[in-house]
């Protein structure tokens, strides 16, 4: 799964599967080699949406050794870093937005053992995350509000993407880049190109019949072939 030397990870997000075949769903993935499932945390009040908490995440937890991708768009959401991690998280992802204090935020994720990572909305100027990159594992960026699935790509995004990869550099960091919203065949490679790392993807994935060949076409097409 790489496009020349770069590793190319896709994270089906959960929250546009069948929570009724939810299980088979996950095995039908892990058999093509995905590693990594998405987990959309929303409260209906740092977003217009409320999805699924810390017992869905540890009931799965149970039965499902995928990467644990847990996206916390929440208020105030150092209130609740014990419950996820306990839960079975392996990446939490906090807003920048969410939070007066996002670095002590972060620092209490990587405490913990597990990996950091911050989010930013479409709005906010990614150069606001830059004094936080030393303590983050992972930044992801939202190329639509975030809310609800289905959204369509905010390409103007990729421009924030090239920013931070710049920046990360110049840091001599190790930060990847994720991002989430819109992510389907048609726009796969201009993000692997922009410099992201991992590819968030919901109903273009899950929202279709066969989500084996829909997860495989995206990478194919992350990696510049045919789709």
């Amino acid at each position: 799964m790489s496009r020349g030397d770069k590793k190319i990870i896709l994270a089906p997000s959960l929250l546009s599967c069948d929570f009724y075949d939810v299980g088979k769903q996950l095995e039908l993935l892990k058999s093509i080699g995905l590693e990594y499932l998405h987990l959309d945390v929303m409260d209906g009040v740092f977003v217009p949406n409320i999805t699924f908490g810390q017992p869905v995440i540890k009931s799965l937890r149970k039965k499902c050794d995928m990467i644990f991708d847990v996206h916390l768009m929440i208020t105030k959401p150092e209130r609740y870093i014990d419950d996820f991690f306990k839960a079975g998280a392996d990446i939490i992802t906090v807003h920048y937005e969410a939070t007066d204090n996002c670095r002590a935020v972060l620092e209490n994720i990587r405490c913990k053992g597990i990996k950091s990572a911050v989010s930013i909305k479409p709005a906010t100027p990614v150069s606001e995350i830059f004094g936080l990159l030393d303590c983050c594992d992972m930044v992801l960026i939202m190329s639509v509000e975030p809310g609800f699935g289905g959204q369509k790509f905010m390409p103007d995004m990729l421009d924030k993407v090239r920013l931070l990869k710049k920046q990360i550099a110049e840091m001599k960091l190790d930060t990847v880049i994720e991002i989430d919203g819109g992510i389907d065949m048609t726009n796969a490679a201009a993000c692997i190109n922009a410099g992201v790392d991992i590819l968030v993807a919901g109903s273009s994935v899950f929202g279709k019949p066969d989500i084996t060949a829909a997860a495989e076409g995206i990478i194919r097409a992350a990696k510049g072939k045919s789709i």
